[in-house]
């Protein structure tokens, strides 16, 4: 998160890189007992932005820039080192990536990418070793909004009717170095997940239906599903996540959305059966650096 700032005339907050960020800040006020109803919302033009320059100008100007580090280059080297850390290779990444694409098809507020061969996949460009340029999902322009209020609102407005409730959210930064250690312990990743569980009461992932990951490559969901100890593939990113859409600066916040979807019953095509528990979860900076984990329920879902 950089440059946040308030709005002039009203009370807003501006957050950069992250919505799922965002939301976690409104979910923090209502807590706090400062807002009783906020609008979330985040777009991202990628079709307008160079994200490569974004990246590299984020750099630190006289060791890391002058390299030519961008977002490409730092999820290389996080695929580097959860490969060797977790035994990952090309072909499960590559399954992963057919498998993202094939959800991705069906989900109604996709992009629909038209759905790639293994062999296109696994020939495809490298584009930093070992991540090749198949394996990474396609940005795309988009843009999401949700309506956060607390219970105290939906007492005093009975005609309004939730979709959903937030029973936990997690977000946690790690160290903006890229050695080895850092890219593969995913601490800020395992941080945020752990403790939106334990806020949700949820003990594993296995009490979780629906678990929509921003997975911005193959290597990256590969990865996830170790670290959050996932062991149900029919939990995973049931809106084909990043591979259905991908605008950058606010996918966490769509799979934040999806999640909603799920526990509400209204996902439509990529709906899954008697979901009463979903998690979203968003990354940020350099080789998911940032993270942010939310965990919805069902309204009048049993714990």
């Amino acid at each position: 998160m950089t440059a946040p700032a308030g709005g002039y005339g009203t009370d807003e907050i501006k957050v950069t890189d992250s919505g799922a960020t965002a939301l976690a800040l409104a979910y923090a006020r209502v807590l706090a007992g400062e807002s009783n109803l906020g609008l979330v919302a985040s777009w991202c033009k990628t079709s307008k932005t160079d994200i490569g320059a974004v990246f590299r100008l984020r750099g630190e100007p006289f060791f890391t820039r002058p390299l030519g580090i961008d977002e490409t280059v730092a999820d290389a080297l996080f695929a580097q080192a959860v490969a060797a850390e977790f035994d990952i290779n090309s072909d499960e990444t590559n399954t992963r990536v057919l498998d993202a694409y094939t959800r991705a098809s069906c989900n109604p507020r996709g992009i629909r990418h038209i759905v790639p061969t293994r062999e296109a996949v696994a020939t495809s460009a490298y584009e930093a070793t070992p991540l090749r340029a198949a394996q990474r999902a396609p940005y795309t322009d988009g843009a999401v909004a949700l309506v956060l209020a607390s219970d105290d609102f939906l007492r005093s407005n009975p005609e309004c009717k939730p979709l959903a409730r937030i029973s936990g959210i997690g977000w946690a930064t790690d160290e903006y170095r890229l050695d080895g250690h850092r890219l593969c312990s995913m601490k800020s990743a395992r941080a945020a997940w752990q403790s939106a569980l334990e806020q949700a009461g949820v003990g594993s992932a296995a009490e979780l239906d629906a678990i929509e990951l921003e997975s911005q490559t193959g290597w990256h969901e590969a990865a996830y599903v170790r670290a959050f100890g996932i062991q149900r593939d029919e939990t995973i990113s049931p809106s084909g996540g990043a591979f259905a859409q991908n605008p950058l600066f606010c996918t966490g916040l769509v799979n934040a959305a999806e999640a909603v979807l799920q526990v509400a019953g209204l996902a439509g095509k990529v709906q899954r059966p008697r979901v009463r528990r979903a998690a979203a979860h968003s990354c940020h900076g350099y080789a998911q650096q940032g993270n942010v984990v939310m965990v919805f329920e069902g309204i009048g879902a049993t714990q």
